[in-house]
């Protein structure tokens, strides 16, 4: 079985995101840029489900700049086998991104594609759920748990009112959640291992995909600060305040 996992390169979750003083944007200058942490989960259950003898090989795909290579080496390093990156410099939204990977899928006709539930840049949980509906394949979101045999996969997904479990025949498409796993540090010998690795370098126009953008941005802007907080004496002052202050209750 060949297992498809899409990553995207992404600030760093530790980094302290900044605004360009223009508000176009976020400023991405001298910042550490990573793998999305979905996308990590997504890395290291393909991997999981390879050492089970269940997959024999897991391509990753990343859409961007050629800074890409980068996290498709991590997830390489990682235990993933040969890369292929779609190299644009331009901002691709979640339709654009599910148009290229349905050409990529259409390519390499892998049976379960395993991608993180949403990037933690645009947070849009979209690209997953679009894929699905293009390639007409079934699909389980926010997985927490995934078992694959005779042909169809388990799927543990978490709702608000607690545990789904869907069974897909395959070939589906899967988003993890954070609790699906801890994903691995790759080793030194595995990273060394992963710069002989294949990375294909291919560009939008390759798949006959238009990547031009249909939302503009019109300013971004940082949240505003948090004003302290306040003591109360007792139970009775902080109902009167939540009711006559805040007028929340």
């Amino acid at each position: 079985m060949k297992i498809l996992v899409p990553v995207k390169r992404v600030v760093d979750y530790n980094v302290k995101v900044r605004v360009k003083p223009d508000q176009t944007g976020v400023d991405l200058a001298n910042v550490k840029m990573s793998m999305n942490p979905f996308c990590e989960i997504a890395v290291e259950e393909a991997i999981r489900l390879k050492e089970k003898g269940v997959a024999e090989e897991i391509i990753v795909v990343s859409v961007g700049p050629a800074q890409a290579q980068e996290t498709i080496r991590t997830a390489l390093a990682m235990g993933a086998d040969r890369g292929i990156l779609i190299q644009t410099d331009d901002a691709v939204e979640p339709l654009a991104v599910a148009k290229l990977l349905k050409a990529v899928v259409d390519e390499e006709s892998p049976e379960i594609v395993l991608l993180g539930k949403q990037a933690i840049d645009g947070d849009n949980n979209q690209t997953g759920q679009m894929l699905a509906a293009l390639l007409d394949w079934p699909q389980g979101t926010f997985a927490s748990e995934v078992a694959i045999a005779d042909g169809k996969a388990s799927v543990t997904r978490e709702i608000d009112g607690g545990l789904q479990t869907l069974s897909l025949t395959l070939p589906a498409v899967v988003t993890t959640d954070l609790r699906l796993n801890e994903p691995r540090y790759a080793s030194l010998p595995n990273i060394m291992k992963a710069k002989r690795k294949p990375i294909d370098t291919k560009s939008p126009a390759d798949y006959g995909v238009d990547t031009a953008p249909r939302l503009s941005v019109v300013k971004v802007t940082e949240p505003p600060k948090r004003e302290a907080g306040i003591k109360v004496e007792s139970v009775a002052e902080l109902v009167d305040k939540l009711k006559n202050e805040a007028g929340v209750i």
